[in-house]
């Protein structure tokens, strides 16, 4: 009967975090913030009670795995390639400046609110919440289909999918020395974080090319869901042994993910399917645990609920702000409104609430208070920064629409030839409106036409309108794209 029970409430809660997400996309709420509080208002009325650190540990190790994994997967280097620089920079300066900053405040501040904290526990709390979360950024960015100039979202991706190794770093370095009461040893730390860096960075480029043979070269292909079972195995081992010969695990994950996505391998677009989904599965499941263990009543505590709005409104205004512009002083090809929305995009979610864990599996003294800090930190970043994401863009005017195509199918990774959508223009009809008049590559041919939603299949006299959309199919789009430009067509979007 328990496990019918628990069966039962685990359906309750999907059921409840799926409709939230739901409610926050009509009301443009961060989805992950509604998975949260679902956790928390049955965790409050007791419906669940959660209470392992080790557990919610756990269950954030992995899920972290597979969301760094999948995200590394969906990103494409050519995009990454431009700011592969500040997006270092920021991952690991931005980083140590913000938890440098936000200590130095919560140090000086912490008496005020009745706590005294050493400067270890102060630097501490910040490194936990020094980087920003991958988890919210890719889904808050991926689900507004939003355009940023100044390659902003690459960017922004790239930061927060590469900076948790420093925050972990970080803060699995002050447990240490706050759980044994030792000073800060500044070149231990330097030289810690230079072997895990290189090790990870290694070892996660090296293993990402192994799973790319690995998947291509062995035949399942009579069954072929395995793939997807196979490369998630490739995924944990690639985070599991990193960190057994001390690299960062984190780090090379997802850079084992961004070789693997940025390469050629069978069933591509099964295997994204399927780690889109599990990815989801995985963020609710875990914003729900997070929910789950955090007391409410505790948050709710003055000296919690002031200290942690104060930390969390400093870090937004002022901390990262402050980091951001520091470390995008050597970069000169952003312009301050893209700066400025760099630092506004600095949310924080999961992660933190994750790192902040760590004190409390080390019996390390006033744990708790430091979760709960950190809980109510994550709560008004994404209030304040995660509900402004869009409006932010817009308001400093980076904004554009992104074209979404009109036709939606999978192309199975076996064909070499591109598809593409072309929107027809007034300028394209000028020799004549017929298909034949439009004078495509050789090697390019049309095979689908929409128009007012209706879909047919042309033939050289079909006369087209401006404002059809053609489906373009080509085995060389080097061409097409030399062709589009001479047509001056400017609505082509890769299907």
């Amino acid at each position: 009967m328990l496990t019918e029970n628990f069966l039962f409430i685990g359906a309750l809660l999907l059921f409840a975090a799926v409709f939230a997400g739901k409610a926050a996309y009509r009301l443009g709420a961060p989805t992950l913030l509604l998975f949260l509080g679902v956790g928390m208002l049955f965790g409050y009325f007791e419906v669940v009670e959660f209470k392992s650190a080790e557990f919610a540990q756990f269950i954030g190790m992995v899920a972290m795995c597979i969301i760094l994994f999948s995200g590394g997967m969906d990103t494409k280097f050519a995009e990454i390639k431009p700011v592969m620089a500040p997006g270092v920079v920021m991952a690991t300066m931005g980083v140590m400046l913000t938890a440098g900053i936000v200590g130095t405040f919560i140090y000086f501040v912490a008496p005020h609110f009745g706590i005294e904290l050493s400067f270890s526990m102060a630097l501490l709390i910040a490194a936990t919440m020094s980087s920003t979360d991958s988890a919210s950024v890719f889904s808050i960015l991926r689900s507004k289909k939003q355009g940023l100039q100044q390659n902003l979202r690459p960017l922004l991706e790239l930061e927060s999918g590469s900076n948790d190794p420093m925050a972990y770093i970080l803060t699995v370095m002050l447990v240490g020395i706050v759980a044994d009461g030792h000073s800060i040893d500044w070149w231990e730390a330097m030289r810690t974080f230079i072997i895990q860096m290189l090790v990870g960075a290694g070892l996660g480029y090296g293993f990402g090319r192994i799973t790319v043979w690995i998947m291509n070269r062995i035949n399942i292909r009579n069954i072929p869901s395995l793939y997807s079972v196979l490369l998630l195995a490739c995924a944990f081992f690639t985070f599991s042994f990193t960190t057994m010969v001390y690299g960062n695990g984190y780090l090379a994950v997802y850079i084992a993910g961004l070789v693997v996505g940025n390469y050629r391998i069978t069933y591509r677009n099964m295997l994204s399917t399927f780690f889109d989904s599990f990815t989801w599965l995985l963020q609710i499941i875990l914003f729900i645990i997070l929910g789950l263990f955090v007391d409410v009543e505790a948050l709710l505590e003055p000296k919690v609920l002031f200290m942690g709005v104060a930390v969390g409104l400093f870090m937004i205004f002022i901390a990262r702000p402050t980091a951001t512009f520091a470390s995008m002083i050597p970069f000169n090809n952003f312009s301050g409104k893209a700066r400025t929305y760099i630092s506004w995009v600095g949310l924080r979610g999961a992660v933190p609430i994750i790192f902040a864990l760590y004190p409390i599996t080390r019996g390390i003294d006033n744990a708790e208070y430091i979760f709960n800090v950190v809980f109510m930190v994550t709560i008004v970043s994404l209030i304040v920064q995660g509900t402004t994401v869009s409006s932010m863009a817009n308001w400093l005017g980076l904004s554009y629409d992104e074209p979404e195509s009109t036709f939606k199918f999978t192309v199975p990774d076996h064909i070499r030839s591109e598809f593409s959508e072309i929107g027809v223009t007034a300028s394209m009809l000028h020799n004549g409106d017929t298909l034949k008049d439009i004078h495509l590559p050789g090697h390019t041919l049309v095979v689908l036409v929409c128009r007012d939603t209706k879909y047919f299949v042309p033939k050289g006299h079909t006369q087209l309108k401006s404002g059809d959309k053609l489906l373009v199919v080509s085995d060389d789009n080097e061409e097409l794209l030399q062709k589009v430009e001479d047509l001056g067509i400017k609505h082509m979007i890769k299907v």
